[in-house]
């Protein structure tokens, strides 16, 4: 069987949330089924590293495609020419776009409807894109894969899309993440929080990852504690980032503040194995994968009690209310003075995070491919 891959997202130094799916994924599919043909479509110049066998073959296409505008040229047109050109069995895209304009059959993967809540976690370009091309992305696929439950209610409730028709197929985490020792521990510290303990948030920085209340909590947690703890930010900021602006502006605990902005696989996995604790307190999240990265790398974990999070998290980490500073601050506070809670969590993390491995997803991705073919 001929199999092509959208793989524009495995840019080398820049994966991020789905070209950390693409990669985990596509790495393990194409090696445990040597039996198929993979074309994987990229659309600039490709690190060969992304090459992950024998049974993987490079396509170059144009043009770049990361607006709307491109983003149509690029899947309307560059993709079915290649796809004539290839005449492949299935076109298989982990990133959620798909071309309307080709009979090939689509296996598609959709993270999550965020777009579909709230009109400002989007530049107006990109959330015009999403509302009118999304659904006709979801009915177009032969069948659709998601990444938690919770997602795949929203493609049906919203798109009224079966769900016999969507597999779910979780993320998993990447094996940089894992218990550091306590010299390493220390190293990070120095390296990365002026030596004291810290809190850490990591994402690119987006209006629905809920930076600015993340920051009010820290700085009410700072007022009612006599800690030096630190809150690290890793991760680029993108659009507005005026509340985030404004909640530094007012802060009265900034300058135990610290951006880092992008950094390497590797020194995340130090943050993630240093940190006292993950706070993730987005507002919309289809999966969530730095909750299990830090459940990998036994660190407790504050996130949301909303959207997916809770499916991803279970018992393991303190459940909160995004839009409640009260409660980010009150979690940081329990996490800072009681220890046996922190390594209560720890423990649950241990456990949790064995629902969830990369081996899986790909499995179950594979999975949904056989069924579209069906």
């Amino acid at each position: 069987m001929k199999i092509a891959v959208n793989t524009r997202l495995l840019l080398k130094d820049k994966l991020e949330g789905i070209g950390v799916f693409t990669c985990e994924t596509m790495r393990r599919m194409v090696q445990a089924h040597p039996e198929h043909t993979f074309y994987f479509i990229f659309d600039r110049n490709y690190d060969e590293r992304f090459l992950f066998a024998e049974n993987v073959k490079p396509v170059l296409t144009f043009p770049p495609a990361r607006h709307p505008y491109l983003w149509y040229i690029y899947f309307e047109y560059s993709i079915p020419y290649v796809l004539r050109k290839l005449k492949p069995n299935l076109f298989l895209s982990p990133d959620g776009w798909l071309s309307l304009r080709t009979d090939v059959p689509q296996v598609d993967v959709i993270h999550d409807l965020n777009f579909e809540y709230r009109k400002d976690f989007l530049q107006s370009k990109f959330q015009n894109y999403y509302v009118k091309y999304f659904p006709q992305f979801a009915r177009k696929a032969a069948r659709l894969a998601t990444v938690s439950e919770f997602s795949k209610r929203d493609l049906h409730n919203f798109y009224g899309i079966d769900e016999d028709k969507i597999d779910v197929v979780y993320n998993g985490s990447s094996s940089r993440f894992v218990p550091l020792s306590r010299e390493q521990q220390i190293e990070a510290k120095v390296k990365y929080a002026w030596g004291c303990d810290y809190f850490l948030f990591v994402s690119a920085i987006h209006k629905r990852k809920n930076l600015a209340n993340m920051l009010k909590a820290f700085d009410a947690f700072k007022d009612s504690t006599d800690t030096d703890m630190k809150f690290v930010v890793a991760g680029e900021q993108f659009g507005n980032q005026d509340d985030v602006n404004e909640a530094l502006r007012t802060m009265r605990h900034a300058a135990d503040v610290r951006f880092l902005g992008y950094v390497t696989a590797e020194e995340l996995g130090e943050l993630m194995g240093s940190a006292h604790a993950l706070v993730y307190a987005s507002l919309f999240e289809g999966f969530g994968i730095p909750i299990l990265e830090a459940f990998a790398a036994d660190t407790a974990v504050i996130t949301s009690n909303v959207t997916s999070m809770p499916e991803v998290a279970g018992d393991a980490a303190i459940l909160v209310d995004p839009l409640s500073v009260e409660q980010i601050a009150d979690a940081m506070k329990a996490l800072a003075t009681d220890e046996p809670l922190r390594q209560s969590l720890i423990a649950k993390g241990r456990e949790q995070r064995t629902r969830f491995s990369w081996e899986q997803t790909a499995d179950k991705l594979w999975n949904c491919v056989e069924k579209a073919m069906q």
